[in-house]
């Protein structure tokens, strides 16, 4: 993994206004990711996760600081960056290849030869000879699987996942953990999961951030260890050191749900 930081949050605050008055989601958050890294959000429901990975993706901007994409400001989403969400929005009538390739289709680059590549894509996700069914045909691992070719194509360096297997059985959950874990790694990108999964946090992640709420803010973080890191994240649940570590990130959650109060 390259040092050099790809992402970083500087000393970003992000306030909320509706009819009710104003709300401070985040609060100072100060975060670096390096290329190539695999970084973990948790917290508490209402902690600012999803505020932050809307951030990192340029869909609004912050109130207070700065998000840098490869040391330039970021004004609005980029290519550079894909997103992947819970919730799969495939179009119903175009096919899995057509699903596939929409973000190339609105970059202007849906070429012949992309379209190969969106088959090969999905061939090595595990769907050879998928690209001419449609979306009611596939179970939801499936189409979470083309959901992941789709953000892929464009060839994004960052992937923002904002809990991609949480609807689904935990036998397919668990197999798309190895899947993209291993599919970002050989493709050496950089990603920011935000998960309630305590357990796929430090199966997956390099590092894992702890956040807690009323604002939002870092309460610690923790590096995960090398051997835990390498291993696919089924394998990762059986080693000695990860029931530590998943008992780490509880006590902590347990710690910042009994310390704050409704009003923080």
């Amino acid at each position: 993994m390259n040092h050099d930081p790809v992402l970083e949050l500087q000393q970003l605050s992000h306030v909320y206004v509706n009819e009710k008055g104003a709300s401070l989601a985040v609060e100072e958050i100060g975060l670096s990711v390096s290329r190539g890294e695999f970084v973990s959000l948790v917290g508490p429901s209402g902690c600012g996760k999803t505020t932050l990975l809307s951030l990192l993706a340029g869909l609004f901007a912050p109130t207070k600081g700065r998000v840098l994409l490869n040391g330039e400001l970021v004004t609005g989403p980029s290519p550079k960056v894909g997103y992947m969400l819970q919730q799969d929005y495939l179009f119903p009538w175009r096919t899995i290849r057509d699903n596939a390739a929409v973000g190339l289709e609105i970059n202007g680059h849906k070429t012949a030869q992309a379209l190969k590549e969106v088959d090969h894509l999905l061939a090595e996700l595990g769907l050879p000879g998928a690209g001419s069914r449609y979306p009611h045909e596939l179970s939801g691992g499936m189409r979470q699987r083309v959901a992941l070719a789709r953000t892929l194509a464009t060839e994004p360096e960052v992937l923002l996942l904002d809990e991609p297997f949480s609807a689904l059985d935990l036998h397919i959950k668990l197999q798309l953990e190895d899947l993209v874990q291993q599919t970002l790694a050989r493709l050496g990108k950089t990603a920011v999961l935000v998960t309630h999964d305590l357990a796929e946090a430090v199966a997956m992640s390099d590092r894992v951030i702890v956040l807690g709420r009323n604002p939002g803010h870092i309460r610690c973080e923790l590096e995960i260890p090398q051997e835990i890191r390498f291993a696919a994240p089924m394998e990762a649940r059986k080693l000695p050191g990860f029931q530590d570590i998943f008992e780490r990130l509880w006590e902590e959650l347990e710690e910042e749900d009994e310390g704050r109060g409704p009003n923080g």
